[in-house]
């Protein structure tokens, strides 16, 4: 099988470049290592009619990358608007927060139906194709429009929210029915599995049995694939990085204080906001905590255009400065607060040093960070995980010391908890969780996927009768008194 991968974000495999979103770092080692071409943004638009779209081809390990500059007419109302402004908030369940116009829509689906003629170069009678997350929910859509027939399968790296949330994104109804064009799609957790087959069974009135969804695409299974890391690799990076300078430089600063870290895109489904405010309230529950433990937090800005992003990295600035300037001292900070991106060579390191490490977002697909944190763990003197039952690898991770990250109290008891722990019951919980990673890891989702995917083709096609040389394409419904999509 010729794997095609694709996603709005690609890494390019240079262990020292900040990686800003999970993704990318975890597809990294499974394309290097699979021989499959992964395809996704340069990170560049272009003006007029893209004839020839990718900016570069580079090998990637025994695999390939391709990087395509997209439409600059269509890319703001694609990433910013819709993708960003709607689909994000509502899949981590705020509604409130959902910002779009048609305009943004009509761009999503031009970018989705661009991407899928610039694949058409890879396609190969053994070609499959898997399509990463919420950028490209309709790819699999526009694929089947012109002509692609082999397997198409999609991940979904983000939660997916319940009926009523996601019926608040505008176009709902045609964009998951687009997404029905797939033979397989993936979810974190069984809750987001049952979130999706409860709209096409309630919402769509389609038939729904044993996770196979029945529509005029044909059939597409819906599964559950939690994504993992390499633990043995990563732990290696973090016993080597202990003498990266930046970690030195950081173990010599403690003199002798304990140290917490938070390692988070700047977003406002990371609970960024709750967690400085239990720090603040742990420092004002135990004075006595005062100058033995500080927090490190990395925050990496993202998505500045957005006015939510703005609005949250300004609320956060002033929430840091405010606790630093009622608990600090002339020679101690509480709060180490950093605007910017670490490679996963150096990460590993700042984790390894940390006593506790702090995973609380509001909302999670999986949070690869809380994984990392364990794995780069001394196991002979492990640090302690909190982690928010929020996140979808709580369901994994079920030893670490779970909270709610809206009960602020609660976790500032938490994490004070965390940093009196007796060694042996710190060793039992991280082999506790140690033994989950190495039983779920990144390649075994890579191949349970890919295997999965290949079942899920022979299931998949059109009800009644199509002509082999006709497309199976079914039109979009009609949406803005009656104007039809159309690119």
């Amino acid at each position: 099988m010729n794997l095609v991968v694709v996603s709005n974000r690609v890494a390019r495999g240079k262990p020292n470049e900040p990686m800003t979103g999970g993704l990318a770092a975890a597809l990294l080692p499974v394309v290097e290592k699979s021989g499959a071409i992964w395809v996704g943004s340069s990170g560049r638009v272009r003006d007029g009619n893209l004839k020839e779209p990718f900016a570069e081809i580079e090998a990637l390990g025994a695999g390939a990358l391709a990087m395509l500059d997209l439409p600059a007419a269509h890319y703001g109302g694609y990433y910013e608007g819709f993708a960003n402004s709607a689909l994000w908030p509502a899949l981590h369940s705020r509604p409130d927060l959902i910002r779009a116009s048609l305009d943004d829509y009509l761009s999503y689906r031009e970018v989705n139906a661009f991407m899928a003629r610039a694949l058409l170069r890879f396609r190969k009678p053994d070609s499959a194709f898997w399509i990463q997350d919420y950028h490209f929910l309709a790819l699999g859509a526009e694929l089947r429009d012109l002509g692609v027939t082999q397997p198409i399968g999609f991940f979904l790296h983000t939660p997916w929210p319940t009926r009523a949330v996601i019926s608040g994104v505008p176009h709902h109804r045609d964009l998951i029915e687009a997404m029905l064009a797939y033979d397989l799609i993936g979810f974190q957790t069984e809750e987001d599995c049952e979130n999706f087959l409860a709209y096409a069974q309630s919402d769509l009135g389609l038939e729904v049995h044993d996770g196979v969804v029945t529509s005029r695409h044909g059939r597409t299974r819906a599964a559950v694939f939690p994504i993992g890391i390499d633990p043995q690799k990563f732990a290696q990076q973090a016993a080597k990085a202990m003498t990266h300078p930046d970690v030195s430089r950081l173990r010599r600063s403690l003199n002798g204080e304990k140290l917490a870290i938070g390692v988070d895109r700047l977003d406002y489904s990371k609970g960024l906001v709750n967690r400085i405010k239990a720090f603040d309230r742990m420092w004002g529950l135990y004075p006595q905590l005062a100058r033995t433990v500080s927090l490190l937090q990395i925050a990496t800005p993202s998505r500045g255009a957005i006015e939510a992003y703005g609005t949250l990295q300004s609320e956060v600035a002033r929430l840091v400065s405010d606790v630093n300037g009622a608990h600090g001292e002339v020679d101690w900070t509480p709060i180490r607060y950093l605007n910017k991106g670490y490679g996963q060579a150096v990460l590993a390191g700042l984790y390894r040093t940390a006593q506790v490490g702090v995973v609380t977002p509001l909302q999670d697909g999986m949070n690869l960070v809380a994984k990392e944190y364990v794995a780069a763990q001394n196991p002979a003197d492990p640090g302690v995980l909190v982690l928010s039952k929020f996140a979808g690898a709580a369901n994994e991770l079920d030893t670490a010391l779970l909270v709610n990250p809206h009960d602020i109290d609660g976790m500032a008891r938490t994490i004070a908890t965390a940093l009196s722990m007796p060694l042996t019951e710190r060793r039992m919980r991280w082999e506790a969780m140690m033994a989950k990673l190495r039983g779920g890891t990144i390649q075994q989702w890579f191949a349970d996927f890919t295997d999965a995917l290949q079942d899920s083709q022979l299931d998949h096609g059109p009800l009644g009768p199509v002509m082999a040389d006709e497309p199976t394409r079914w039109p979009l419904r009609s949406i803005n008194n009656g104007a039809r999509y159309h690119h």
